[in-house]
């Protein structure tokens, strides 16, 4: 069945894949967004059916550019805001512009990236990527403090946004990953090995957004097999 599926963070890593599995089925279309869209064009080039988009989410507008990139699509069956700032700093090293930043990349782009799908969704299933760094209760680890409590607020939003929208047939989950082989793990935790590559990490994902709105709601699920 045909779906439009945006992927915002697509450049690389867990995202650069989900856009890769996705495009397998012809008939999907994909919309591919990054603020590295040469990147995104060197990689996805041999896909008739996906189309890149420079798109910053550390920058101004993100609504109304959003909602620009968006106004040539019917509808959206699909959103998966992917993108991610990770920020690696003993706490008191952090500045207005590492803690404004990551906020900006990782919650506060989500919501207006979001608000400017919603005027083409009427049904379908919206997918925010947290960390279990953002999952309460987890494991948590020094140097973080500016990507996990950003990556929580995500969380948090999940739940806000699928009450707001309890009534409509669009569905908000989140999914708080774990280590998985990716540039950002590797700046994080330089030299550790995941268990999961984010191929394989992809593949949930992919699975996830097809089929998991039929189910649940709201819902805060961590995907992981180690911690980190």
């Amino acid at each position: 069945m045909h779906k439009t599926i945006v992927v915002v963070g697509a450049s690389r890593g867990i995202g650069k894949s989900i856009v890769d599995l996705f495009a397998r089925d012809t008939l999907n279309r994909i919309v591919a967004l990054s603020r590295n869209v040469d990147e995104m064009n060197r990689h996805f080039s041999k896909y008739e059916n996906v189309n890149c988009f420079k798109l910053d989410l550390n920058g101004a507008d993100v609504r109304s550019k959003s909602t620009a990139i968006f106004s040539n699509l019917d509808s959206i069956d699909i959103l998966i805001n992917n993108a991610g700032k990770l920020v690696n700093k003993p706490f008191l090293e952090l500045t207005h512009d590492d803690i404004n930043s990551s906020y900006k990349v990782n919650i506060t782009s989500v919501m207006e990236t979001t608000q400017a799908a919603l005027s083409k969704m009427t049904k379908g299933h919206i997918v925010n990527i947290s960390s279990m760094g953002g999952f309460q209760g987890s494991v948590k680890f020094s140097g973080l403090s500016a990507y996990s409590t950003s990556k929580a607020a995500l969380c948090s939003f999940t739940e806000l946004f699928s009450e707001e929208y309890k009534d409509s047939e669009i569905a908000m989950n989140c999914l708080c990953l774990g280590a998985a082989q990716t540039e950002m793990l590797e700046e994080a935790f330089p030299g550790y090995e995941a268990p999961v590559s984010a191929e394989k990490m992809a593949e949930y994902i992919v699975d996830f957004a097809l089929s998991a709105n039929q189910w649940i709601k709201g819902k805060i699920i961590p995907v992981s097999l180690s911690t980190p």
